[in-house]
């Protein structure tokens, strides 16, 4: 039984902002998060097509952290450990896939749609009859759902304080995905499976909270970093994300050489 969660994550945006605000987050973001041979190296990126979603961009990338899976996962694992994510983004539709080699009957797959609207479809994400009766569905909050690790706060980053110059946008109050425009959402349908017996339910546990933690820290990071990339275009956009990835890629290459 695979365990299947989807998350609702409203955001102070349109889906056309937010197109440019997750860009700038992720390249950023895995920067920030790239040292000492951990974090995020690019392997591949090109243009690819779809019959039903149109064009789109196919990116493939090793996630390098050993160090950050808890101790009981740890003890398993190699040194030279990494996640491969295979990431088709079809925005405002987008699919993405994780596989490690060194745990062939590990699988998450995670389907997002980017809607203008506070979380309010019912299945956006045209998922089954049997999936709607087994999906777990959660909402997160940028604004009031804690981090579970603290060290990830900074409180320019706490969308309950933060104020956007640029767009006038926030602090975010009690109640804001009612009132608050504009506002956008990112539904993800999250599907996690290890089967490993005897370690299949705390292994699928661990991975859902983890995605969704990430989820958190990265949806409040997009809009906290607005100032920095509102008013950017597209093909700017893709250029930041060019620089970053060069500039992570060598963190890593670096690190790896000593």
């Amino acid at each position: 039984m695979v365990l299947c969660k989807e998350y609702r994550i409203c955001m102070p945006l349109t889906v056309e902002e937010y197109r440019i605000g997750q860009l700038y987050m992720i390249a950023r973001h895995s920067l920030e998060q790239s040292g000492e041979g951990e974090g995020v190296e690019v392997v591949e990126s090109y243009e690819c097509d779809d019959p039903v979603h149109g064009k789109g961009q196919y990116t493939e990338k090793r996630i390098h952290l050993s160090s950050r899976l808890p101790y009981w996962i740890q003890a398993v694992c190699p040194r030279v450990f990494y996640v491969t994510e295979k990431s088709w983004n079809y925005y405002p539709f987008t699919i993405t896939e994780y596989t490690c080699s060194f745990v062939p009957k590990l699988n998450i797959s995670i389907k997002t749609k980017y809607e203008n609207n506070n979380g309010s479809s019912e299945n956006c994400l045209d998922l089954t009859e049997e999936e709607l009766q087994t999906r777990l569905l959660e909402d997160v909050d940028i604004a009031f759902d804690e981090l579970s690790n603290q060290n990830h706060y900074k409180k320019e980053e706490d969308p309950k304080f933060f104020k956007s110059e640029k767009t006038g946008r926030g602090p975010l109050i009690e109640g804001w995905r009612s009132t608050d425009e504009p506002i956008m959402c990112s539904y993800k349908v999250v599907n996690a499976s290890f089967e490993v017996w005897g370690l299949q339910t705390k292994v699928e546990d661990f991975i859902q909270r983890s995605i969704r933690d990430v989820l958190l820290l990265g949806h409040r990071q997009a809009f906290t970093w607005i100032d920095e990339w509102y008013g950017m275009t597209l093909e700017d956009v893709r250029a930041f994300e060019r620089q970053k990835q060069a500039e992570t890629n060598e963190k890593l290459k670096g690190a790896g050489d000593h």
